[in-house]
């Protein structure tokens, strides 16, 4: 934290993040405006894969935001976010954030981190490990292989839960305001394509902005944390190992910093949260020092090997009922702990 005091690293970058913000609000217009004079034309499944691309960019964006990265004020952020995640991209920023936020204060933790948590995918041992089916427990053996098509169904999970999010009693601050801009977002968009494509291809070209958005945005998160090890209910860590030991960063430089919106920086952002993102990139090296003086293994791979990591540790998980990555981390923390 010295070092990146000194270095300048914690300084907001304006500049940066309004060229973002403006692109963001001209590239949507263009599109618009794209999509109406195209009309009626099977073209219009090519704009919904550029429109897939262009909303997962400013759920990057939005991400940022949520992360207090853009403006010193935490209500501009949260104003910012709330607009690019609930107007624009069209999911719910209030349920988003709770659940965001306990994923970065315990990730890969079991009982802890929601993103680990039984689903589709078994992620840990215990549901993999659970009496099934023949059929169930053949997807769950295989669930490595199908893992990258069950994420075209991810866009329309994170509308579902957020619209779900703001119908529950749960508290959640500005629900009506988020409730209004997700219908304005969901009804309007739709209404949209019904209006200038034949309801044929307009439910088709929904489908497919939707199911292109959730692959997008489930193969960027994909790589950070799935097949890095995983973190008993009772183990207790300091943060920083916390934080390093359960995360991957991913080489390939500016143009796979673009792709990942900044995530291929897993290690650096959870330590480093509110760090703009460009600032990502420079800290990077200063961290991975600290850990090998520490001793603390810094992890980083290229995009497709760890695509690897995460096909074995489904396949691992879903076929042995157990996590090879678990002992090495316990085993770690017990060699800290002499006791």
């Amino acid at each position: 934290m010295r070092q990146a005091q000194q270095l300048g690293l914690l300084r907001r970058r304006y500049g940066y993040y309004w060229t973002l913000l403006v692109g963001a609000a001209v590239a949507v217009s263009v599109w618009v405006a794209g999509f109406i004079l195209l009309g009626d034309s099977w073209w219009q499944l090519a704009m919904a894969v550029a429109l897939a691309v262009i909303m997962t960019q400013v759920a990057f964006l939005g991400h940022d935001a949520a992360h207090r990265q853009i403006f010193r004020s935490a209500a501009w952020n949260d104003w910012v976010s709330l607009v690019l995640a609930n107007l624009l991209v069209g999911i719910s920023y209030g349920w988003w954030r709770a659940k965001h936020n306990r994923h970065h204060a315990s990730p890969n933790k079991d009982g802890a981190d929601p993103d680990i948590a039984p689903g589709a995918i078994a992620l840990t041992p215990e549901p993999a490990d659970r009496p099934r089916g023949p059929v169930v427990r053949w997807l769950v053996t295989h669930q490595g292989w199908y893992f990258f098509p069950l994420t075209l169904l991810e866009g329309f999970s994170l509308h579902w839960k957020g619209i779900r999010g703001i119908a529950s009693r749960s508290s959640m601050p500005r629900r009506w305001i988020e409730a209004l801009l997700l219908t304005v977002r969901l009804g309007g968009f739709a209404a949209l394509a019904f209006v200038v494509l034949p309801p044929g291809k307009a439910v088709l070209f929904l489908t497919v902005q939707v199911a292109v958005f959730g692959f997008y945005l489930g193969c960027a998160f994909a790589p950070n944390h799935i097949g890095m090890p995983l973190v008993p209910a009772t183990l207790k860590l300091d943060f920083l190992r916390r934080q390093v030991l359960v995360s991957r960063n991913i080489t390939g430089g500016r143009a796979v910093s673009v792709l990942m919106g900044g995530l291929n920086h897993q290690i650096e952002h959870h330590l480093f949260p509110s760090i703009a993102r460009p600032h990502l990139r420079t800290i990077a090296p200063l961290v991975a020092a600290y850990c090998a003086t520490q001793g603390i293994p810094y992890t980083q791979t290229s995009l497709a090997m760890a695509y690897r990591h995460v096909l074995r540790h489904l396949n691992q998980v879903g076929l042995a009922g157990n996590d090879p990555f678990l002992c090495p981390l316990v085993a770690q923390r017990r060699s800290l702990d002499p006791r």
